[in-house]
């Protein structure tokens, strides 16, 4: 039985948008872009309606009616598209305690423990499926859920230990080697 490696620090914000962007592939979803895309053409339909009558209201002759109504949706339609993608940005990232709360990280014979405030979380070492360092930290990439990242910083300036803790999570993530 070897000794439980533990590792205790905060993320920053910083570090919560690498998480992020390890986590998620894009900055729109695929829903909002759907949705985009769907009402876009909606929106077109309406204000070509609109127009086309207001212009009918006023007298103008048919090849104004529907240049005037055909330009209005294209700018419509084109407006209401850039402006929806525009709001559908993600830009929050990470959860409320990331940041505020401790996160404890400990490396024991059969799992891999992540603690923040009252919850814990235990993965089999069979569910990591990759562990790289780059950029500042650590990432354990995990089948079936976000990755997670150990910033070095968290090690303080003791290089050693971050190897140390380094070789154990590759070891217990990939017994037979890499």
């Amino acid at each position: 039985m070897t000794e439980p490696l533990t590792v205790a620090g905060l993320l920053t914000e910083k570090d919560v948008r690498k998480l992020t962007r390890l986590a998620r592939g894009g900055t729109v979803g695929p829903t909002a872009v759907y949705y985009a895309g769907v009402t876009a053409p909606i929106i077109s339909a309406s204000m070509s309606v609109l127009m086309r009558n207001a212009m009918i209201m006023v007298g103008a002759s048919p090849y104004w009616q529907w240049l005037i109504a055909a330009l209005v949706a294209a700018f419509a339609g084109i407006a209401w598209y850039l402006i929806f993608i525009r709001w559908s940005y993600r830009h929050a990232h990470g959860r409320d305690t990331e940041t505020s709360l401790e996160t404890q990280i400990d490396l024991e014979d059969d799992a891999l423990i992540v603690r923040r405030g009252g919850i814990e979380t235990r993965a089999d070492w069979a569910s990591v499926s990759d562990v790289s360092a780059s950029g500042g930290h650590i990432t354990v990439r995990l089948t079936g859920t976000a990755p997670l990242i150990i910033p070095y910083n968290w090690f303080g300036k003791n290089k050693a230990a971050r190897q140390a803790f380094l070789a154990r999570l590759k070891e217990k993530a990939h017994p037979d080697g890499p």
